[in-house]
């Protein structure tokens, strides 16, 4: 058919978990709850650093980012998703999908960032303690992280660009909860081979070269490690970089699955489930983690519970 006869697509339906219907309402529940969880968590997060000086340092200023980051991430994608959970038909249109894939692209782009930010961190920390008060810097973290969030917005600026310079003429059924990559390329009446080639670089520049720098950071780091004397002093260097570690491996293990592989592996299931890990389950584990294994954090939230003012300095 001649594109000229073909109708534009301005309006997208998202099928979400349509196909699940006997399971929406307690689907709604859980994600509420959770959705909840988040805020709460990550909010707590960030308020107790911002009360405790005794936590006004780098380490705690880049975590603080990082919890701000999440909100933000899961507020462009989870409150429409608990909306459609409750529709019959769940739509959204080509400008609103635009918007939210390049904000939720950002974001993500930002939390990558941000972690590998924090690995660089920890190691100045202890493979270079005495250049730490220098090299860590109020200026420095700062521009760190606004170099991390911009980095972020350059990139998927670009790539939503690409996606949605393509003709969008047929189907209009997007197989996903929210407007992802993988599923809007399968919607393209025409492929753009060199554009999904850039994509697919720039999922690899923020993914692959990030979690490369963390592995790089804690291999020094490990190295630093080994040569501690004492247990006591090995057994404190690992618990401080503990909490990340495990954030990186969940975070950056659902980014890999999804955005590192050939589009025709994509399944709808398999990612929908992943999504919802990388969309609910690891801003959660943010404030959980670093709750649970940091008795900074603890000892800090009990204080803070009792005051009404807050400053803020690293």
């Amino acid at each position: 058919m001649d594109r000229e006869n073909q109708s534009v697509v301005t309006e997208f339906i998202l099928i979400g978990f349509s196909s699940f219907p006997n399971l929406q309402v307690l689907l709604f529940l859980v994600f509420s709850i959770t959705y909840l969880a988040i805020l709460a968590g990550n909010s707590i997060i960030v308020t107790t650093i911002r009360c405790d000086s005794s936590l006004h340092i780098p380490m705690y200023f880049f975590l603080a980012m990082l919890s701000s980051s999440e909100i933000c991430y899961t507020f462009t994608i989870v409150p429409n998703m608990l909306v459609n959970l409750l529709k019959e038909k769940a739509t959204i249109s080509s400008i609103g999908c635009a918007t939210q894939m390049c904000l939720f692209l950002a974001l993500a782009g930002t939390n990558c960032m941000l972690l590998t930010v924090m690995g660089f961190d920890r190691y100045v920390s202890i493979c270079k303690p005495l250049h730490y008060p220098v090299l860590m810097n109020q200026r420095t973290c700062t521009e760190l992280v606004i170099f991390s969030a911009t980095t972020g917005f350059l990139f998927a600026v670009l790539m939503t660009i690409l996606i949605f310079t393509l003709p969008f003429c047929g189907p209009n059924k997007i197989h996903h909860f929210f407007c992802d990559l993988a599923p809007l390329l399968q919607l393209a009446c025409a492929r753009n081979y060199m554009g999904e080639i850039v994509i697919f670089l720039i999922c690899i520049l923020m993914v692959v070269v990030s979690f490369f720098l963390i592995l790089l950071s804690y291999i020094l780091i490990l190295n630093t490690i080994l040569k501690i004397p004492n247990a006591e002093g090995k057994r404190k260097a690992f618990s401080t970089c503990a909490s990340h570690l495990i954030v990186v491996v969940v975070h950056f293990g659902c980014a890999s699955v999804i955005y590192l592989r050939p589009q025709s592996r994509y399944t709808l299931n398999e990612d929908m489930f992943i999504s919802v890990t990388y969309t609910l389950v690891t801003p959660l584990l943010n404030p959980v983690v670093y709750s649970l294994r940091n008795k900074d954090v603890q000892v800090a939230l009990k204080k803070s519970l009792g005051r009404s003012t807050c400053t803020w300095k690293i």
